[in-house]
This record gives C-alpha cells, sequence and structure tokens, in this order.
C-alpha cells in the first residue's frame, strides 16, 4: 500500500514545484503553510529552475544499506538560481569532482531500489556541469 506521504511529495520530489508566497514572494521548498518571511497563507505553486551550484557537500563512505550499491556518494547543499536551497545527492561523479562552487543541474533518477512496500523511490539527484 502506498502512503499518503508518498502521494503529498510527489508535486516536490517529481516535478521540483514549490510555493510562491502572494504577499511577499518568497519562494518556500518544500512548500509550507505559513510564509516565515511575512506570515502569510496564501501561495501560488511554481516550478524551480534545474541549474545552480554546490555550497556545502560531504562524502558518505559508509552508507545505509538502501544505498550501499552507490557508495561512496556525495550529498550536497545547492543553492538554485533563484536562491532556493535543497539538499540532494550528486549523481555521475566521484567524490573528488566535487568541490564548494561546482556548478550543477538537477535530474531526475532512482533514489533506491525498492523498498519494504514494493515502491521504487525517485527524485532529484545533482549532475556537475562540465566546464
Amino acid at each position: 500500500m502506498i502512503s499518503p506521504r508518498y502521494h503529498r511529495e510527489i508535486p516536490q520530489r517529481y516535478r521540483l514545484e514549490a510555493a510562491k508566497c502572494t504577499g511577499c514572494g518568497k519562494v518556500l521548498f518544500p512548500p509550507r503553510k505559513i510564509c516565515p518571511q511575512c506570515g502569510g497563507e496564501a501561495f501560488a505553486p511554481t516550478v524551480l529552475p534545474t541549474r545552480g551550484k554546490v555550497v556545502t557537500h560531504t562524502t558518505i563512505w559508509i552508507p545505509p544499506a538502501a544505498f550501499e550499491d552507490q557508495k561512496p556518494y556525495v550529498v550536497a547543499v545547492v543553492e538554485l538560481e533563484n536562491g532556493v536551497r535543497l539538499t540532494c545527492m550528486v549523481a555521475d561523479a566521484p567524490p573528488d569532482e566535487v568541490t564548494i562552487g561546482t556548478p550543477v543541474e538537477l535530474i531526475f533518477r532512482r533514489i533506491q531500489k525498492e523498498s519494504a512496500w514494493g515502491v521504487l523511490q525517485y527524485g532529484y539527484k545533482a549532475r556537475v556541469i562540465p566546464a
């Protein structure tokens, strides 16, 4: 059975959909009920840009069992072109290729293999943009 949380995350995970406050214009990802900047409660859906840069990162050498086949892998905080920051894995790059300021683009990829509920989990990862 698919959990309700799984369905709630579909716009964020599969379409990179955020919420833009209609009062002050702040973009929130993931979407929230109340804007932390102005206290507004009205939002419009907005799609995030797919390009950004690495703000900070770490390499995971001893991962949880579900990610064992992907080790070592890099997890980074990425700042998108519009200033929104998100945390994601970096795909298709050895750990020494990722540094602070590295330009990346978000891509749609498998996050982990089949879970206990039989659901393949997909979402966004970052990929280094060649110079």
